[in-house]
């Protein structure tokens, strides 16, 4: 039972009252009535146990955007529900400071009947959010009293990572359009495919011509290529903690999810094959086996709860994982960190087991704070921080120029612009027919 803010008001002016009258006179006067109709107020509410609360059980929204949450309340007794309901979520669920208002509901379902409240949540952070409790008060007619309980209604929010990166799509694919003899450009790569013969125009390259074609016709005849179809791309997001640092306002971790949502969207229009695979110690995410519109979905799916693991990466379990899910000659996309110590005690050891059979392309966040640190002066820290990021950098070329040695191809840029620089790594390998 709970009592209401009236009830405590009419209390406090019966006590005034009481007091004005001698001995039990007032008590009599003031107290009994008071109980009687706190006690006709409490009859008279509906029942909280016996209310049935229902909603869907998940649903997805991208990170940034709102859900819109319904829950149905049935009042199967013989008494109207007058009542205040909180529909609690986590914490970040909503923006800051706007979680009481949104949680919040009054409303009235007369007996035998039902109504739907809806809670608008907008995440901060991507990944499952669970609902926690409803809490449901019920009042009297007469607002003296009230009855109060929680139901536990499960139900699940899943935010999806942003694609922030889905604006640079068409221009890729684009160049996609011309790489595959779309239109009128026409690359000659190694390792590409035949497409046709045409006639010599002047600026093609006499490489192409096609002399056995030439003998049987007036003209001469050129070789068309396009790039290689059903190649395997296999995407290895290192979760370990490196991904969990921040670079601006979001992890690593996030800004290599969002190149890896573009290539995947650009790889799949260019009909090969995505799989993808999160890896620490052991594997957090894995898509395997999906194609054409499907493989996009499954990622975004895969991607949506996975969050960095504060523990060191087995970089030698990691490559016999990538080894295990690239069967045969396979564009690795490994999205890792550029660290000096990670990569020279981690990574290089293992690469040569992946660059032996496969092309491997690493990809890494840059932090543009070094930048600015670098090109400070005027002050002595700031003169200092620009030492150290002179330091870093210098650690940072030697780093790449170790990987290359091995045959990787290295991408490193600032969060918003790995996607793009991702991607045309991709297609600049594609085009030199690498995949």
């Amino acid at each position: 039972m709970a009592l209401t803010g009236r009830t405590a008001l009419i209390a406090a002016l019966g006590a005034l009252i009481a007091g004005l009258l001698p001995g039990w006179a007032g008590i009599a006067v003031v107290g009994l009535p008071l109980l009687a109709a706190i006690g006709y107020d409490l009859l008279r509410a509906a029942p909280v146990r016996t209310l049935r609360l229902s909603r869907p059980a998940t649903q997805s929204i991208r990170l940034g955007e709102t859900a819109d949450v319904e829950l149905t309340v049935t009042n199967p007794s013989g008494r109207d529900l007058r009542a205040d309901l909180r529909d609690a979520w986590p914490p970040s669920s909503w923006q800051p400071g706007a979680a009481y208002a949104a949680s919040r509901h009054h409303l009235t379902v007369p007996a035998g009947e039902r109504r739907r409240v809806t809670t608008v949540l907008r995440p901060t952070r991507r990944g499952d959010r669970q609902a926690v409790r409803v809490t449901v008060r019920s009042h009297g007619p007469l607002g003296l009293a009230a009855r109060q309980g929680s139901h536990h209604v499960p139900g699940t929010v899943r935010v999806l990572p942003p694609f922030s990166s889905r604006k640079h799509l068409p221009s890729k694919l684009a160049r996609l359009r011309e790489l595959d003899g779309r239109t009128s450009v026409l690359l000659r790569g190694e390792g590409t495919e035949f497409d046709s013969l045409r006639d010599y125009v002047p600026g093609d390259d006499i490489r192409s011509i096609d002399w056995r074609a030439t003998a049987r016709q007036s003209a001469v005849a050129v070789r068309t290529w396009r790039p290689e179809r059903d190649r395997h791309l296999l995407l290895v997001l290192d979760t370990g903690r490196t991904s969990a640092g921040r670079v601006g306002d979001i992890p690593r971790l996030d800004a290599a999810m969002d190149a890896t949502l573009l290539l995947t969207a650009l790889a799949a229009h260019a009909g090969d094959r995505v799989d993808l695979l999160a890896f620490d110690r052991r594997t957090r995410a894995s898509v395997r086996g999906r194609t054409g519109k499907d493989v996009l979905p499954a990622v975004v799916q895969a991607l949506a709860p996975l969050e960095p693991a504060l523990i060191e990466s087995d970089m030698n379990a990691l490559a016999t994982a990538a080894r295990a899910g690239a069967p045969r000659r396979s564009l690795i996309v490994l999205f890792t960190s550029l660290d000096t110590a990670p990569v020279e005690m981690g990574l290089l050891p293992v690469l040569p087991q992946l660059t032996q059979r496969h092309t491997v392309l690493v990809a890494a966040v840059a932090d543009p704070r070094i930048e600015e640190m670098r090109t400070a002066r005027g002050t002595a820290p700031a003169v200092y921080e620009a030492a150290a990021a002179a330091q870093h950098e210098a650690e940072r070329h030697r780093t790449k120029a170790r990987l290359a040695q091995l045959g990787v191809t290295v991408v490193e840029a600032p969060p918003a612009d790995l996607p793009p620089a991702v991607a045309d790594a991709y297609l600049a390998l594609k085009a030199a027919g690498r995949l």
